[in-house]
């Protein structure tokens, strides 16, 4: 579909909102620095604590120069393969071919990229916040861990739309077209790194339990276990570098389905008859409107991230995580509403046309549905991660069935509160389909406005996981230190599930947004079930979660 659209002629206007979403790029990057700068001041007067950390260090980087120096090679393959066949499509025109190879590698990088910066601090904060748990507060540890963490997420958000926007400012008319090759690449390196991290986080953490607490009967921890090193080491490759890449790809595919289905309402006879002659006009605005969306997330992630605290009566991180993160979503809605209020005005009204605040709140309200759908069936103090626990009393066969029941019971949830976004996106624009699938669209990009904080408590879980590994293997003896780092590393586990959770989520939603071009550019719209259609996706949806659904019952 991208292929037949040249987008209008870009104006003053236009112009002005690239620069500032260049700009919000650029502070996202010397945001992230900051936090470096921020993380790396702690000084850790602790030889054993950094000794242990210097080999989850050394560990983690060996795994990511393997990886790049196997995955080098299918970057340089595809990026041959797309210059050829995209000459096919764009014949006489070298530039676009040209183009979207080289945008594929920019994606590829800056998706590699936001993941290895992000890890590489990670393996850096996490001996610091061990040593802050020792000698400092409760909050102060957390500051530093959760801060440490969005350094991933201020990377992720300035790599991202530094890539979008260098692509609009040099191609224009035509940047639909290459912004393609962007997303591509960034799903390769997701590929690669999420697939591959999590296979040997997985590997690397079972083999450490069964080897420790199976068989020898020692903690999780245990310095007498050498598996444990592999098992921190794989909580960076897998949940930090291989969870950025994975939400850097949602992130950059989300804006641009997006981008193309605003781009498409200039080819529905409907809408171009309701505007008539501000068709052209209110489409380009409608293009630009997810870049504005993006750049008011980087501000409203900032802001929550430094928000994050405990106060001096609480023992749950959790709640100063979630409170930040209410604020975050609060304060993005607010910036939607004052951006439609100023620049989406209807043509056909001469009015602020609200309807396109209802998507990406609804995105962000399914964000807060699954960050409290995730706290309630994996905290700790929650009732059925007890259950779990006092099941495993029994043996392992109940503490299994009970563990399945668990999980599959919160998947029904979390299908259901998707497929209720998706209806309740197509319910805003009954009248116009191409309308309709933006609005899906807009609750994708609603979802992830926030990414800076999201991956901030993504992140968070590997290196709390890891200053609680480094605390027992550096034989540390201090009762509340211990305690601050446990209870810390459990809610680890809680922000980690929520980012799947929320990855997950964005996934399907940018699916079911790009299923419409596919299915025209495939000419499949007279073939089958068709899918491409919201409510039959949903409906596939439900019937998926049907065999899960009867724990319900």
């Amino acid at each position: 579909m991208e292929s037949k659209i040249v987008l209008p002629t870009f104006g003053p206007v236009e112009w002005g909102i690239l620069y500032f979403v260049l700009a919000s790029a650029i502070v996202a990057l010397l945001y992230g620095l900051f936090l470096v700068r921020y993380v790396l001041r702690v000084n850790v007067d602790n030889q054993k604590m950094l000794e242990v950390a210097s080999a989850i260090e050394e560990g983690a980087m060996a795994y990511l120069r393997r990886q790049f120096n196997t995955m080098i090679w299918f970057i340089i393959a595809l990026m041959v393969i797309l210059f050829f066949v995209y000459q096919q499509v764009y014949k006489g025109d070298i530039r676009l071919p040209l183009g979207i190879a080289i945008a594929f590698l920019m994606g590829v990088f800056a998706s590699y990229g936001a993941g290895f910066v992000g890890m590489w601090l990670a393996v850096k904060a996490n001996v610091r916040t061990a040593y802050t748990a020792l000698t400092r507060s409760f909050s102060d540890s957390l500051k530093v861990s959760f801060r440490a963490g969005a350094v991933s997420g201020m990377f992720t958000l300035g790599f991202g739309l530094l890539g979008a926007t260098i692509i609009f400012m040099i191609f224009r008319e035509e940047a639909m077209k290459v912004l393609v090759g962007f997303g591509f690449g960034a799903a390769l390196a997701a590929l690669f790194m999420r697939v591959g991290g999590g296979i040997y986080t997985k590997a690397a953490d079972v083999g450490a339990d069964l080897v420790g607490k199976v068989e020898k009967g020692i903690p999780e921890d245990d310095p007498r276990n050498a598996a444990t090193i592999a098992d921190n080491v794989g909580d960076n490759v897998g949940d930090c570098a291989g969870m950025t890449a994975d939400v850097f790809e949602s992130y950059e595919v989300t804006l641009v389905a997006a981008i193309i289905l605003a781009a498409a309402t200039l080819l529905d006879q409907s809408f171009v008859a309701k505007y008539g002659d501000n068709a052209t006009s209110f489409a380009l605005k409608l293009i630009m409107f997810p870049l504005i969306l993006r750049a008011i997330g980087v501000f409203s992630s900032m802001i929550g991230i430094w928000s994050v605290r405990m106060r001096e009566n609480e023992s749950d991180p959790m709640r100063g995580i979630t409170r930040g993160y209410l604020l975050s979503g609060f304060l993005s809605i607010v910036g939607f509403a004052i951006v439609i209020w100023l620049y989406l005005i209807d043509p056909a009204t001469g009015k602020p046309d609200f309807r396109f605040l209802i998507p990406p709140s609804i995105g962000i309200i399914l964000a807060v549905v699954t960050m409290w759908l995730t706290d309630y069936f994996t905290h700790p103090d929650k009732k059925p991660a007890t259950e779990v626990s006092y099941s495993s009393k029994t043996g392992p066969a109940t503490v299994i069935l009970t563990g399945m029941g668990v999980g599959m019971e919160s998947s029904v949830w979390g299908i259901l509160a998707i497929a209720g976004t998706i209806i309740s996106a197509i319910l805003v624009f009954p009248e116009n389909l191409s309308l309709a699938a933006y609005s899906i669209a807009l609750t994708g990009l609603g979802l992830l406005t926030t990414t800076g904080y999201i991956l901030a408590m993504d992140t968070y879980g590997p290196i709390t996981d890891n200053a609680h590994g480094i605390f027992e293997m550096s034989g540390v003896k201090e009762e509340r230190a211990s305690r601050v780092l446990d209870r810390m590393d459990a809610i680890g586990n809680t922000t980690k599930a929520l980012t799947k959770g929320l990855a997950i989520a964005t996934a399907v939603i940018a699916a079911i947004s790009l299923f419409r071009s596919f299915i025209d550019e495939a000419r499949l719209f007279e073939l089958g079930i068709q899918i491409n259609l919201p409510d039959v996706f949903v409906g596939l949806l439900i019937g998926g979660a049907v065999p899960c659904s009867q724990l319900l019952l």
